[in-house]
């Protein structure tokens, strides 16, 4: 047992909690849902896995390959619809890549380990402030426009009004419940531009109820 300990294994075990910590850090700083701790126990579970399927007479790589399939489950987990949109999505891709980081790890690949966890915080950061740039620039949202009758001078009023917002709508639908409109748009535009004009639509005396989803 002691042997054991003394190898490389256990250097195996000691990055895959350096490198599930770091990672780990970045997802608690930003208080989500796999946080520090979870974070570092998929990466010690998978390197784990992975040094068991290679242990002498046990060797199975079936061990191995089935983390895949098991991590894909816990990724499934955590990612729910929310009020306007899905969410989870990147806490689940983090979940996956860092159980591929720690399978690395168990294969004693660890200069590839601790670059494959850099990248991995570049991309949850930096990454980050880049999709936020890329959104400012270029934003696309549906939305759900009730009107107090179904007249189209309303409907007029309207679409010229987020023209004048610098917002461009497509009409994707539209419903017809006794008195009232609903018509769904999806608008595009500069970020800043949408948000005023979601503020001023809130305001239209003629608008029944809006609804802004992702």
């Amino acid at each position: 047992m002691m042997d054991w300990l003394d190898d490389s294994r256990l250097h195996s075990i000691l990055m895959s909690i350096l490198c599930g910590a770091i990672v780990g850090f970045e997802r608690e700083y930003k208080n989500k849902s796999a946080g520090f701790r979870t974070v570092i126990l998929i990466c010690f579970g998978s390197t784990v896995f992975t040094l068991l399927s290679r242990m002498g007479n046990l060797s199975d790589d079936r061990i191995a390959a089935n983390i895949i399939t098991g991590i894909g489950f816990l990724g499934a987990g955590v990612i729910y619809q929310g009020k306007f949109s899905v969410q989870g999505l990147t806490t689940a891709a983090v979940i996956w890549s860092m159980a591929a980081v720690g399978m690395m790890i168990g294969f004693e690949e660890y200069l590839l380990g601790i670059i494959l966890t850099v990248f991995m915080v570049i991309i949850l950061s930096l990454f980050q402030k880049i999709e936020h740039f890329l959104g400012n620039v270029y934003f696309i949202r549906t939305i759900y426009v009730t009107f107090q009758n179904f007249g189209v001078a309303d409907l007029g009023n309207f679409e010229n009004l987020m023209k004048e917002h610098e917002v461009t709508l497509q009409r994707k639908g539209l419903e017809k419940n006794g008195n009232l409109l609903t018509v769904i748009y999806e608008v595009s535009g500069n970020k800043k531009n949408i948000r005023r004009a979601n503020e001023t639509i809130i305001a239209l005396d003629y608008v029944y109820s809006f609804n802004n989803l992702s």
